[in-house]
C-alpha cells in the first residue's frame, strides 16, 4: 500500500477478547501483511500501578494521562491515524482525544465507528460528537445500519465492513446428533442472555439431550446463574466465561445453532463467526443485524424479549434438518464478502483518498 506507509492504530486489545478489541488485533496483523509498519495505541492498556482499577474515578485519569502521551509520541510518526471508536465514554475518552491529536499533528484521521447505540448517543451528545468529527478526514463504518444513523445527523460516513478470519472459523466436519445452543456475547443486560435462557427452557422441555453452552463473562453472571435454576436447566447450561480466541472456533464447530438475544446491536462479530462455521443462526432482529443477515435465508429473526418467539425458531430449526442446513450454505456463502481480500480494497480506497486530504465534511456518504 503506497498511500499510508505507516498507520497509527488506536484501539482496544485483549483480553478481554471482545469484538472491537478483537477486530483491532486483526485489522493490525493484517495491515502489517501487506507491507504497512502499523504502530498500535492501545486504550485499554492495564493500570499502573495496578491497584488503581479498584477505584473507579481515579483509574479513568491514570489510564488517560499515559494514553494521551502514548497517542502523541505515535503519531508524530504517522501516515495516517485509525480511530476504532464506540458510543459513551469510550467516544469521550479514547476516540475523541484521538482524532484531536491527529488534528493538531496535521495528519489524516479515520473513524472506524462501531457503535450499535449510537442513535441514542448522538441524540444526546450531538454536538460534542459532530465538532470532533469534524476533525476526522473521514468516517468508516461497518453496516448500513450505522452508514443511515450517520446520514440522518447530517454526517458522511463510508461501509467498510468487519473482517472474519475464514481460515480460523470454518464448519466442522459432522454436526452433534444432538441439540447443542451457543452463545457468545458479554453477559450484560443490552444482550438480554435472559430471553435466550427462558428460551433453551422451553427447548429442553422438547429436547431431554439439549444443552446451551454461554461463552462470556460480565455482571450478570450471579443473576443468569440464579434464572438457570429457577428455569430447571441449570444441569444442562454451562457458563464458560469469556474464551481465547483459540477456542472458541472449536465451540462453534460443535455447535447446531447460534443464540443472539441483543436488545441492541450493529454488526456482532459473533454472527459471522457462526456464518463462517456453517452454524444455523437464531437471533433477534434489533439495530443492524436485518443487515447483516436476512430472515429465512441466512437466519431466523424473531422480536427482542420475546422467549417464545426465540424458542418456537430454535425448535424450527431442530425439527427441520433441510432448513438448519440450508440457513448454513447460505451463511456460508454470504459470509465470503467479510474475508479480507474483500474488505482490504474497500479500507484502502479510504487511506488513498484521506492522504489526499479530503476531509470528512466535503466527503461523500458512500455504502
Amino acid at each position: 500500500m503506497s498511500a499510508a506507509r505507516t498507520v497509527v492504530l488506536v484501539g482496544p486489545l485483549p483480553p478481554p477478547s471482545g469484538g472491537m478489541a478483537n477486530q483491532t488485533r486483526q485489522l493490525a496483523r493484517l495491515l502489517g501483511s501487506e507491507g504497512c509498519l502499523v504502530i498500535v495505541v492501545q486504550v485499554n492498556a492495564p493500570y499502573r500501578p495496578q491497584w488503581i482499577g479498584r477505584f473507579r474515578g481515579v483509574r479513568a485519569l491514570f489510564r488517560l494521562v499515559p494514553y494521551v502521551v502514548r497517542l502523541w509520541i505515535a503519531t508524530g510518526k504517522a501516515d495516517l491515524i485509525h480511530v476504532m471508536a464506540n458510543s459513551g465514554w469510550a467516544w469521550h475518552l479514547n476516540a475523541a482525544p484521538a482524532i484531536w491529536i491527529g488534528r493538531l499533528r496535521g495528519k489524516p484521521v479515520v473513524v472506524n465507528y462501531r457503535g450499535g447505540d449510537a442513535d441514542a448517543f448522538f441524540s444526546r451528545q450531538l454536538r460534542w460528537v459532530r465538532s470532533t468529527l469534524a476533525c476526522a478526514d473521514s468516517a468508516i463504518v461497518p453496516s448500513g445500519f450505522l452508514a443511515a444513523v450517520f446520514a440522518k445527523y447530517g454526517v458522511a460516513s463510508t461501509v467498510v465492513p468487519n473482517i472474519v478470519n475464514l481460515e480460523t472459523f470454518h464448519p466442522a466436519i459432522s454436526r452433534p446428533a444432538t441439540p447443542h445452543l451457543i452463545v457468545t456475547r458479554n453477559l450484560e443486560p443490552i444482550y438480554d442472555i435472559d430471553t435466550a435462557i427462558r428460551a433453551f427452557a422451553v427447548v429442553a422441555a422438547a429436547h431431554p439431550d439439549a444443552r446451551l453452552t454461554v461463552a462470556g463473562s460480565g455482571p450478570s453472571l450471579p443473576h443468569l446463574a440464579r434464572l438457570t435454576a429457577d428455569m430447571g436447566v441449570a444441569d444442562r447450561v454451562c457458563f464458560t466465561g469469556r474464551l481465547d480466541n483459540a477456542v472458541l472456533p472449536d465451540l462453534y464447530r460443535s455447535a447446531t445453532v447460534l443464540v443472539n438475544s441483543s436488545l441492541v446491536d450493529n454488526m456482532p462479530i459473533s454472527l459471522l463467526e457462526a456464518m463462517a462455521s456453517g452454524v444455523p443462526i437464531v437471533s433477534t432482529n434489533v439495530g443492524g443485524i436485518p443487515y447483516l443477515v436476512e430472515d429465512g435465508k441466512t437466519a431466523l429473526l424473531v422480536p427482542p424479549g420475546d422467549p417464545a418467539a426465540m424458542a418456537a425458531a430454535i425448535l424450527r430449526l431442530t425439527r427441520d434438518l433441510r432448513l438448519a442446513e440450508e440457513l448454513a450454505r447460505a451463511g456460508l456463502e454470504a459470509v465470503q464478502q467479510y474475508a479480507w481480500p474483500n474488505v482490504r480494497s474497500k479500507l484502502f480506497d479510504v487511506y488513498a483518498r484521506v492522504t489526499d486530504r479530503e476531509s470528512l465534511s466535503s466527503a461523500r456518504s458512500a455504502s
